[in-house]
């Protein structure tokens, strides 16, 4: 069962189509076309970026995950980047950054796979 902000968020996504969300840890992953644009936690989506859509989070004021490593040690993810609240009000704007969040996914997910071979 989700709650309800992620169903919220799948709604939101509900027109581009395709979009799951795993469960992880305490988290979720949002997914679509196997790969994981998007992260939930706490009640805040984080989507994916890179050095292309970077700039609009940060113009935005966004700022990076951070989860808590054990009692004393905050780590930052700079690879996911807090979704603007505003974006979470309208449906059209989510789809264009969630599209943007899944191209940084795609690049990244290419590049891992390059530096395997």
């Amino acid at each position: 069962m989700q709650d309800g902000f992620v169903a919220h968020v799948l709604d939101l996504l509900g027109d581009w189509g395709g979009v799951s969300a795993r469960r992880m840890f305490r988290s979720y992953g949002l997914y679509r076309q196997g790969a994981m644009f998007g992260l939930i936690s706490r009640d805040t989506l984080y989507l994916r970026v890179d050095d292309r859509n970077r700039p609009d989070f940060t113009a935005a004021g966004s700022r990076p995950f951070r989860y808590m490593r054990g009692p004393k040690r905050e780590v930052e993810i700079p690879g996911y980047m807090e979704c603007p609240p505003d974006i979470l009000e309208d449906a059209e704007e989510m789809v264009r950054w969630a599209t943007a969040a899944l191209a940084a996914a795609r690049t990244a997910k290419a590049a891992k796979k390059k530096k395997r071979l």
